[in-house]
């Protein structure tokens, strides 16, 4: 960041994200620092590889986001191309402050076996369980105890609420700066361009300000339709929406498309149009390809699943982050396939993470699913759907909140397993699937499948719509999954533990206390540490309660053995404090009554592990 100066474009922003991750380096230093102990990072310091890794990853991304930014390419075509770009602030600050806790949570658990003195082990653990009692689940009380930590602090929240639109003021001054009398006046074209970036998003300008440009080219067709095509324009590639229709009817459409602004939703940047002709143009950001045809491309026969579990998570919370957007500006989707999913590849070395961005909704979506790739559509429709498409010509559940997460289930069985939803049952024809679904039949997992994923993907195609989920819930229990496997990483799928609790029981305590988690605004990124954190002490709460109930059960089996057993009451200090070290990631935070609850009994002068792990 020595060049931030030469930044001309969405400079803020790429200088809030450098400070940040600057920041985020120096509290994971202290943390370090005051937790650990050098001279132990080959031996007590496990717990932080992968997130460490995770937190690495995520940096490098950013780093190439503002290197293309940084990029010594024409003023105007980097305005063209990057000045609506949402990546900085929604896309990696939320990576990284959903990283944060779970790099804070390492530290933590390597924290507890540092050192060999006992007693200063036990302080430690002692000084950390406060910091997960329960009067922090305040998000006010949170951001001023822990904001500074968790890179939430009020000047943050300040800075991050001012940078998007500090960014689109120094624009609209630099066009004036080019537009003064003391300079070159612009050519044509130029002024063409500045007024196209100064406009309102969605307001359609003529066509040949598309067209018109030197190096303006169609370069391919795109899908089995003329619609779609790749253009080159202003030194960028882009796709082209080219369709024909009334203008004026069409302008609702189209202006709401343009003002979507979220990094899992496909981007609608320019508009053009020709009233005479009644045709028009619609310039949109260029993926790879979309999700059906990445999965089919990537299975083979040597390999059961598309993606390992960790890509499949991420691909699953970027599709649901893209639906709560959507939801949060009363959009439904109604054809949520994974035809209408896009996928683009990150970097070379982006470990196999992708870009994934929603699309195929609004503007006549109905006609947006590529029949070519979906031999059956109804397999993504809900059961109320197909029931309502029976019985009317035109569906309107098919636009609803929980026929969209209904449909988001089957992506997710797609995406796990590799098998496009009852495709050995596709012989059977149409009309016997559809009975089938309306019936309550659903895709069959394959053995083993991980639990907590396949929990998730039942809930959401539950036959009562009722049941489902939101997908800001499906948001909050899939960023807590993924960090339960980044911490757990060092297990092989197969021997991967199950989590602790059930997450949507985590879930449904939470939007029983909190009103706004049940709301329908577009979730802010600094509310991420806040949510992560209260998942996290709702689940050592619950974790502390089973604790209890299996201690009491051992210690009532151990009265039935002998009932002058004191070697509970004369434990010696020193086995108290080793068996407190062996307590679990999951258990090693409770409280100083659970852990001597969970200390070794003596029966006959020999040690009992408690029910639970030791």
């Amino acid at each position: 960041m020595v060049f931030r100066n030469e930044i001309q474009i969405n400079q803020r922003q790429c200088c809030l994200l450098a400070d940040t991750y600057n920041m985020a380096f120096e509290r994971i230093s202290e943390e370090i620092t005051h937790n650990l102990r050098f001279e132990e990072k080959n031996t007590k310091w496990s717990a932080l590889e992968h997130p460490l890794r995770e937190l690495h990853r995520i940096m490098k991304e950013g780093k190439l986001y503002i290197k293309q930014c940084l990029e010594p390419k024409d003023w105007w075509s980097k305005a063209i191309s990057l000045n609506q770009n949402t990546d900085c602030i929604s896309f990696h600050l939320h990576n990284l402050l959903s990283c944060i806790p779970i790099v804070f949570e390492a530290i933590e658990n390597a924290g507890e076996i540092s050192g060999c003195d006992h007693e200063e082990i036990y302080k430690k653990r002692l000084i950390l369980s406060k910091k997960y009692e329960r009067e922090w689940m305040d998000p006010k009380l949170f951001q001023i105890k822990f904001g500074k930590n968790y890179l939430i602090s009020q000047e943050m929240c300040t800075k991050l609420d001012s940078v998007t639109k500090e960014d689109r003021w120094s624009l609209s001054e630099a066009i004036s700066e080019r537009r003064s009398p003391s300079t070159m006046p612009l050519t044509k074209h130029e002024n063409q361009l500045a007024e196209l970036l100064l406009a309102p998003r969605g307001k359609p300008f003529p066509i040949s300000v598309l067209v018109g440009s030197k190096d303006y080219q169609v370069r391919r067709r795109l899908g089995n339709g003329s619609q779609y095509k790749e253009i080159h324009w202003m030194g960028e590639s882009f796709v082209l929406r080219h369709f024909f229709g009334d203008i004026e009817a069409l302008l609702p459409d189209i202006s709401v498309l343009s003002s979507l602004s979220h990094p899992n939703v496909l981007h609608y940047m320019y508009a053009f149009s020709d009233e005479e002709r009644k045709e028009c143009f619609l310039v949109m950001e260029l993926m790879n390809k979309d999700l059906s045809s990445y999965i089919k491309e990537i299975c083979c026969t040597r390999r059961r699943i598309p993606f390992p579990l960790i890509i499949a998570i991420d691909i699953m919370l970027q599709i649901a982050r893209g639906m709560e957007y959507l939801h949060s500006r009363k959009i439904y989707h109604g054809n949520l396939n994974p035809s209408n999913i896009f996928i683009r590849t990150r970097s070379p070395s982006s470990d196999g993470y992708s870009h994934v961005k929603v699309t195929g909704f609004g503007l006549s979506s109905k006609n947006n699913i590529s029949k070519g790739s979906i031999t059956y559509p109804c397999i993504w429709y809900a059961p109320e759907v197909l029931m309502e498409q029976e019985q009317t010509v035109e569906s309107t559940n098919k636009y609803s909140e929980k026929a969209d997460v209904y449909s988001f289930a089957m992506i997710c069985f797609e995406l796990l397993t590799g098998k496009v939803p009852f495709e050995d049952e596709h012989l059977q024809g149409d009309k016997m699937i559809r009975r089938n679904i309306r019936a309550g039949e659903r895709p069959l997992f394959p053995c083993p499948s991980p639990k907590y994923l396949m929990s998730l993907t039942k809930r959401c195609w539950q036959t009562d719509p009722t049941q489902r989920p939101s997908f800001s819930s499906i948001c909050r229990v899939l960023r807590y999954i993924k960090r339960f496997f980044i911490i757990n990483m060092d297990h092989n799928p197969p021997d991967l533990p199950c989590p602790a609790v059930d997450y949507f029981e985590i879930e449904m305590s939470l939007l029983r206390r909190f009103v706004s988690f049940a709301g329908v605004e577009a979730l802010k990124v600094t509310e991420i540490p806040f949510q992560m954190f209260a998942y996290r002490l709702m689940e050592r709460e619950k974790t502390n309660v089973n604790l209890k109930e299996k201690s009491s059960e051992s210690s009532s089996e151990g009265a039935s053995i002998n009932e002058d057993d004191n070697g509970f009451n004369m434990m010696i200090q020193d086995d108290s404090f080793a068996s407190r070290v062996r307590l679990t990631r999951s258990t090693s935070h409770a409280s100083l009554d659970t852990y001597n609850k969970a200390s070794p009994r003596k029966v006959d002068g020999k040690a009992t592990k408690q029910s639970g792990n030791a």
